[in-house]
C-alpha cells in the first residue's frame, strides 16, 4: 500500500506509533474488496511506516485507531491496497478479502487444486531430472519428508535420501528417522557427522554464523556422500515459502538465514537445486503430504529447523548443553501430548539460554541455566500467536524438568507473538 501510494503521489511517513500483531480494523466504505467483511474485524499488522496523505483519486475504505488509512481503493483504476496482512490466519476475514479480490474484482476461475499442483510438480521434476540422479537431505521433518515422497513418486530409484545425524537432533530422533524410512522404497543413507558439526561450532556464539556453518557443513557432508554414491547431478531441498521470505527477497531485509536458503556456500558441486515445495506454506505442505498418501504421523510431525538444536542452544553449542536441552525438551513434548494439547499447538519446544541464575535446592545454593519454553498457534508459520497452554500443564512440565534434568533451576514461558518475535529464538 505504501509503494502504491507513493507512486501515485501520496505521502508515506514514519508512524507515531508502530503496529505489530492483532489490531481492530474499522470499515469506512463498502468497497467491493471488503464487501463480505464485517464493519469491524481483527487484522494482523506489521509496520512502522504508514500513508499519511492519499493520492488523488483514492478513497479510504478502512482504518485503525493508529493507522488512518488501513485500506484504500481507486475504483476507476481498479487499484486496491491494505496496510495489514490478509493472507495470514490471524487476520480473521483475510480469506474473504482475497476471495473478493480474485473472484469479484479479477474474475479469476479458481481451478487450482493440490492434486493439480502435485501432478504439475511430478511432471516438472521428470522433465528436469531426466535419467540423472538426485540427492536429498532427509531430516525426518515434515518438509523434507514430503519432498522425499514427491521426488520418489516422480523419479523412484534415481533418488538417494541422505539423513545426516548432525548431533543436533532431538532425543532419540536419529533412530526414529531411520526406523521411519529404512524399509521404504527410497535409497536411504544415514551419516553420523556429529563430531564434524560440533568441531565446526566450537567457540561460535553468533546465531547467524551458526546457521551459516551448519548449512556449509551440510553441503560438505553431501559432497562426501555424493562421491561414494557416484555421479549425482541434482541436490534437492525441502525449502518452503516462509524460508524464502525470512531469508530476504529483493529489497526485503533478511530476518534470518535458513540452512537451505542462502546458507549454502557460493560454490556447490551439483548441476542445480530442485526445490519443489518452494512456493508452499507449511499447511499446504501437509496437504500435499496427505495427497501423496503419506502416513499422518509423518505429515503432522512437529516442525524442526534445519540447523536443529544448534539454534535452540543459545550461545556456544556444547555437548553438555545439548544433553540438557534434549532431556528437557523431551519432557515438555511428552507432557503436552499427555494433556492432549499436541493437536492444538502448532509448534512447541524448549530453548536453553546462555544465562545462569541463582536458585536454591534443599539447603544448597545453585547457579544453573535458565530454560525457555515456546509454544505457538499458526497455520502458515508466517505469523503466529503464543499458545495458551493450561497453567497446570506448564506446572507439571516445570516440576519434572527441575527434578529430572541436571543444571536447570529456572524455567520461563515465551508469550510473544510473531511478529515482533520469530518462532525460533535464534
Amino acid at each position: 500500500m505504501q509503494l502504491i501510494s507513493q507512486i501515485f503521489g501520496g505521502v508515506v511517513e514514519k508512524a507515531d506509533k508502530k503496529e505489530f500483531g492483532k489490531t481492530l480494523c474499522i470499515k469506512d466504505k463498502n468497497s467491493k474488496l471488503i464487501s463480505n467483511m464485517k464493519s469491524e474485524t481483527t487484522v494482523w499488522m506489521s509496520h512502522q511506516d504508514q500513508v499519511v496523505k492519499l493520492p488523488e483519486g483514492f478513497d479510504c475504505i478502512q482504518h485503525t485507531d493508529t493507522c488512518p488509512y488501513a485500506g484504500i481503493e481507486n475504483e476507476e483504476k481498479k487499484i486496491y491496497a491494505v496496510q495489514y496482512h490478509p493472507e495470514v490466519n490471524h487476520s480473521e476475514e483475510g480469506k474473504e478479502l482475497i476471495k473478493s479480490f480474485l473472484y469479484d474484482i479479477c474474475n479469476a476461475s479458481g481451478d487450482w487444486t493440490m492434486q493439480n499442483f502435485m501432478n504439475e510438480q511430478i511432471q516438472k521434476i521428470k522433465q528436469t531430472v531426466g535419467d540423472k540422479k538426485v540427492l536429498l537431505a532427509l531430516s525426518g521433518g515434515v518438509d523434507s519428508s514430503v519432498c522425499a515422497s514427491l521426488l520418489s513418486k516422480a523419479i523412484g530409484s534415481q533418488l538417494t535420501c541422505v539423513f545426516v545425524d548432525t548431533g543436533l537432533m532431538r532425543k532419540n530422533e536419529g533412530d526414529e528417522v531411520e526406523e521411519a524410512f529404512k524399509n521404504d522404497e527410497l535409497n536411504f543413507v544415514r551419516v553420523n557427522a556429529k563430531d564434524r558439526f560440533l568441531e565446526k561450532l566450537k567457540g561460535i556464539t553468533d546465531p547467524e554464523q551458526k546457521r551459516k556453518i551448519i548449512g556449509e557443513e551440510f553441503i560438505r557432508v553431501f559432497e562426501d556422500e555424493a562421491k561414494k554414491i557416484g555421479q549425482v547431478d541434482y541436490l534437492a531441498q525441502g525449502t518452503i515459502y516462509p524460508d524464502v521470505i525470512e531469508s530476504g527477497l529483493g529489497d526485503a531485509k533478511v530476518i534470518k538465514s535458513h540452512h537451505n536458503v542462502g546458507g549454502l556456500p557460493d560454490v556447490v558441486d551439483f548441476k542445480d537445486l530442485i526445490e519443489p515445495l518452494r512456493d508452499l506454506f507449511k499447511d499446504e505442505v501437509r496437504r500435499l503430504g496427505l495427497e501423496l498418501k503419506m502416513p499422518e504421523y509423518l505429515v503432522f510431525r512437529q516442525p524442526f529447523p534445519g540447523p536443529g538444536l544448534g539454534i535452540r542452544v543459545m550461545g556456544e553449542v556444547t555437548e553438555e548443553k545439548l544433553e540438557i536441552l534434549r532431556n528437557a525438551d523431551a519432557i515438555f513434548r511428552e507432557e503436552i501430548a499427555k494433556a492432549g494439547e499436541d493437536k492444538n499447538i502448532s509448534q512447541y519446544f524448549a530453548v536453553i539460554t546462555n544465562n545462569k541464575t541463582v536458585g536454591v535446592m534443599g539447603d544448597f545454593r545453585t547457579y544453573d541455566y535458565t530454560l525457555a519454553l515456546r509454544g505457538v498457534t499458526t497455520t502458515d508459520f508466517m505469523t503466529a500467536d503464543w499458545a495458551r497452554i493450561p497453567y497446570e500443564v506448564l506446572d507439571r512440565v516445570s516440576v519434572r524438568i527441575v527434578n529430572e534434568v541436571e543444571n536447570i533451576n529456572r524455567i520461563v514461558y515465551d508469550i510473544t507473538s510473531k511478529p515482533p518475535a520469530t518462532i525460533e529464538w535464534e
